[in-house]
């Protein structure tokens, strides 16, 4: 039975002001309830016995409780989900493993009533459960899904099969620390999970201590999952495939003492006995799974129990709340009463929550601090003469080895392709990592170079390494991109809300569209600008275009020198002339835009030809000569950092962490657009070019730019079929012009 809050008469501790329901407190406490079993002075605890896994116990059904609560207070949000994680999550903590990930948005509120009973929440003035049910899913507040400005957590949650690349990067950065990442049925599939960590602990063998936690309840969010039908040796077998010395998998079916239907049941139904039995047997086994993950073993703990396990409703029910689902609705009345507590309960649980890990998250996760960075210094850039022709990734590859050098840690991502895209350099300075040594080849075992042959490995390690705190580059075919950026946009979302700071996520896409015309439309895909062009507005997302080989080197070393922005650089693995000084190529990167060339006179007015990228230059200035002979003034901008060029109100800058607020002056912008005719010309996606156009004062203005891929020879070809060949520019000038 339990007691509605307003009937108790036992003092009650401030923090469970909120809590509906509470169970009566025992006539007389036995040993197992006495004290917190986590001692004064003592980080987990110090044996598995019949009081730890009581009190373990007991955290499971706060967890469900709060979660519930939490979720029904606003008549919304997901707590089936994490219902049944929570005995394994009670467990880790109890064990004091505290740096805990997940993958999982809808295990939002469950990861926040665990940020609440260590009293991470505190620190945004959340002390009660009153505070925490006002603040959940409302603005700065507790959101929907996991962010990065909630205390005490490591991870945004962004799309699934995520997880795994924060886990690896802390293990990576932290090998004396456990990093478990709860893992559920629709993660299972995404198709890269699996590999990516057996990919990434083949390369990194040392880094075992990361800790996979399959949440297996057998339901997606609407219905059965696809891995609800496999067996439990089928299951095994699977992540055995995928090269996990030891799969743990505690199963509550054989605990059943309730008669349950199906191979999915719910513990919290078990009697009193057995459901002790089967929390004895989650803590063990999630004991010996850290213990092998901590000692080199690649493991996995699965724990098989039903979706909702001790809250409302079951199976994909328990999933989402809806409008009417409120706290007095019988349903979500009587799953809060099954899982009730007693005022001392309560405290017990909180005692334990603070001490584990040494102490509240916010005080002891290692995404609260800043990672110390060795200095870089002033890097050694290369001075290419005006004139002459460089290739800009190669000159960039030269920084990105000497950032290598003098920052152990760094690493470069990229889906084997380096060489292919004229970056060699950094192979040969940093190795690629292979267990294998090949000198040949450029790897061995101690390589800062990873490799794996997916966008989304690469990207997720590089984007979870900056998230921690460490430096790290994405590189890619541009075509290839989009496979990956949904963790850049994740993580740079979540940079925009951190309570530290953290060096940008760093990426180049090189193999433009206008390089790849022998190899067709699939590797012609520039479309990818766009989608990073609209994050722009979001704040702190950066998108830069490199007009030749000096301006690439300002362009990465101001990015590598950033904190808490997303940066991609968009460059050319082809050899290209040569437009800028090094200390204009430093002024484009830092102001915006540069005007790389003027005419001298002309008497039939003047055309600003804007210009995001380097190769699209070559017809460019072709057109320039034309246009001059037919009594045009001509400038050409290059557009290098369009970020800078918005006005300050069409970005959401100052809502940021490290908010920039650096945008270009109206009399400088006006100074370099300012044209009869204004013309911008891009040859990938027209997106980059938004502030421009938003701001030109030009009557008579347009856009010229991609419009789709083709097999071709040459980039002469590919320009001439997309209508951006000099001579097309020309006509469009005279169009406008009204010739």
């Amino acid at each position: 039975m339990s007691t509605p809050a307003e009937q108790m008469t036992t003092a009650m501790p401030a923090f469970t002001q909120g809590i509906r329901h509470f169970a009566a407190d025992a006539a007389e406490l036995d040993s197992a309830s006495q004290s917190p079993i986590i001692e004064d002075g003592q980080s987990a605890i110090s044996d598995i016995n019949d009081a730890s896994v009581y009190q373990t116990q007991l955290a499971a059904d706060a967890l469900r409780y709060l979660t519930l609560q939490l979720c029904s207070s606003k008549e919304s949000g997901h707590p089936g989900g994490f219902a049944s994680s929570a005995d394994a999550y009670a467990a880790l903590v109890m064990l004091g493993h505290t740096n805990i990930v997940t993958e999982v948005g809808h295990h939002a509120p469950g990861f926040y009533s665990a940020m609440f009973l260590d009293g991470s929440l505190e620190a945004m003035g959340i002390h009660t459960m009153d505070d925490m049910m006002a603040r959940f899913r409302e603005r700065h507040g507790l959101l929907g899904h996991l962010s990065g400005a909630i205390p005490g957590l490591l991870s945004p949650a962004g799309p699934l099969g995520q997880g795994q690349h924060f886990a690896m990067a802390g293990a990576y950065l932290h090998p004396d620390k456990l990093f478990p990442f709860t893992l559920g049925d629709g993660g299972m599939g995404e198709p890269y999970v699996l590999s990516s960590m057996m990919h990434f602990h083949t390369a990194y063998p040392q880094c075992s201590n990361f800790l996979p936690v399959l949440v297996w309840n057998g339901y997606s969010q609407e219905h059965h999952s696809m891995v609800s039908i496999k067996t439990n040796e089928e299951m095994i077998d699977y992540w055995r495939g995928h090269g996990f010395e030891n799969v743990v998998l505690v199963d509550a079916k054989p605990f059943d003492d309730a008669k349950q239907q199906g191979d999915y049941v719910d513990s919290t139904l078990f009697s009193t006995s057995t459901r002790l039995a089967f929390s004895r047997a989650v803590l063990s086994q999630m004991k010996h799974a850290a213990d092998c993950a901590m000692n080199g073993q690649l493991t996995v703990f699965i724990i098989k129990q039903l979706k909702g396990a001790g809250v409302h409703a079951a199976g994909a029910k328990s999933h989402n709340l809806y409008p009417g689902d409120r706290l007095d609705k019988p349903a979500i009345a009587e799953g809060l009463q099954r899982r009730a507590l007693s005022p001392h309960a309560w405290q017990l649980v909180r005692d334990n929550f603070q001490r584990a890990g040494g102490g509240p998250a916010v005080r002891t996760v290692v995404t609260e601090f800043e990672l110390d960075l060795p200095e870089l210094g002033e890097l050694p850039k290369q001075e290419f003469a005006i004139g002459e022709k460089a290739v800009p990734s190669t000159a960039m590859g030269a920084l990105v080895a000497e950032v290598g050098r003098r920052d152990k840690r760094f690493v470069v991502t990229n889906a084997d392709g380096n060489e292919a895209s004229a970056m060699k350099n950094i192979n040969e300075a940093l190795q690629i990592r292979h267990p294998t040594r090949d000198a040949l080849y450029n790897q061995g075992p101690e390589g800062q170079v990873y490799e794996p042959l997916s966008e989304d490995a690469c990207a997720g390690f590089a984007a979870g390494l900056a998230l921690f705190g460490s430096r790290a580059l994405w590189l890619s075919y541009e075509s290839f991109v989009i496979n990956g950026l949904p963790i850049i946009q994740t993580v740079t979302q979540a940079m925009a809300e951190l309570r530290r700071r953290t060096p940008a996520v760093v990426a180049m896409f090189t193999a433009g569209a206008l390089e790849q015309g022998r190899n067709g439309w699939t590797h012609q895909r520039p479309e990818i600008e766009n989608y990073m062009a609209a994050m722009m507005r979001n704040g702190n997302f950066y998108e830069l275009f490199p007009c030749d080989a000096n301006m690439i080197q300002a362009a990465y070393e101001w990015a590598t020198n950033s904190f808490n922005k997303g940066i991609a650089i968009v460059a050319s693995k082809s050899a290209l002339p040569v437009y800028t000084t090094p200390a204009q190529a430093r002024q484009a990167i830092e102001e915006g835009a540069i005007t790389l060339y003027e005419s001298d006179g002309g008497d039939k007015g003047t055309i600003v030809l804007a210009v995001t990228g380097d190769m699209i230059l070559l017809p460019v200035f072709e057109a320039r000569s034309e246009l001059e002979q037919q009594g045009y003034r001509v400038r050409i901008v290059s557009v290098a950092n369009p970020r800078r060029l918005y006005r300050p109100d069409d970005v959401a800058w100052d809502t940021v962490s490290e908010a920039d607020g650096t945008f270009m002056s109206d009399a400088d912008f006006n100074d370099l657009f300012d044209a009869d005719i204004m013309l911008g010309v891009s040859g990938g996606a027209s997106g980059s070019l938004e502030a421009v156009m938003l701001r030109s004062r030009a009557v008579r203005r347009d856009v010229m730019c991609w419009k789709r891929g083709e097999t071709t020879a040459s980039p002469q070809e590919i320009m001439q079929f997309n209508g951006l060949s000099s001579a097309d520019i020309i006509t469009r000038v005279n169009r406008l012009a009204g010739v």
